[in-house]
């Protein structure tokens, strides 16, 4: 599978196409022009990595409504929005939509470059930030329920002995689950294993409130 960024380029015009597609590449990003704005909405990779250059004004869908669909749809690829006839309003509507960035027309090549650099590696730590959530749920999971309380009062501050306490338990009973439940949830550290699941931790007891 290819792993270089991805670049959708949505533009009726396709003179704009062709010019940006050949921008684009130039700093090594791979660009997928298209003409029509649903069969971009059809056929593109949500997999992928990258992000998405969209023409506010075209034919049928126009880029605010294909802006919708995206997010409707639950896509995260980050959405830079063109247009030559750019206003206040319209700039609003699309920040509030969920776009990236909105450049007008004809766009200065140097900031086109430079946002979507910046755009794809926002994509990327997003992307990250997501999979160190979902493997830390994961883990999380793996916990008993002993096991998730133990966590909760470490989380908390509390030494073997006051958790111990504070659970009916011996130091030792402590000690063992506090080793089990740093070795299902993979943090070496203390320091790391309030950082990962501090938050996770604190919603657990929330919801047994």
């Amino acid at each position: 599978m290819n792993q270089t960024p991805l670049i959708h380029l949505v533009d009726d015009d396709a003179g704009v196409r062709d010019s940006l597609a050949l921008l684009i590449g130039t700093v090594g990003l791979r660009v997928m022009p298209w003409a029509h704005p649903q069969a971009f909405l059809d056929g593109f990779d949500r997999e992928a990595i990258g992000a998405i250059v969209l023409d506010v004004r075209m034919p049928g869908l126009g880029g605010l409504q294909v802006l919708e669909a995206l997010r409707t749809q639950g896509a995260d690829q980050p959405v830079v929005m063109l247009t030559g006839h750019g206003t206040v309003a319209l700039c609003r509507q699309a920040f509030k939509g969920g776009a990236a960035e909105f450049l007008e027309k004809p766009v200065d090549d140097q900031l086109l470059l430079d946002t979507l650099q910046s755009a794809v590696r926002q994509h990327v730590r997003s992307r990250q930030r997501g999979l160190a959530d979902r493997e830390a749920r994961e883990r999380y999971g793996q916990l008993s329920p002993r096991e998730r309380e133990v966590l909760g009062l470490i989380v908390a501050g509390l030494t073997n002995k006051e958790i111990g306490r504070a659970l009916g338990l011996s130091p030792r009973t402590v000690e063992t689950h506090r080793a089990h439940l740093f070795g299902k949830l993979g943090a070496p550290t203390l320091a790391q294993l309030i950082l990962r699941y501090a938050q996770l931790a604190e919603d657990d007891a929330a919801a047994g409130a």
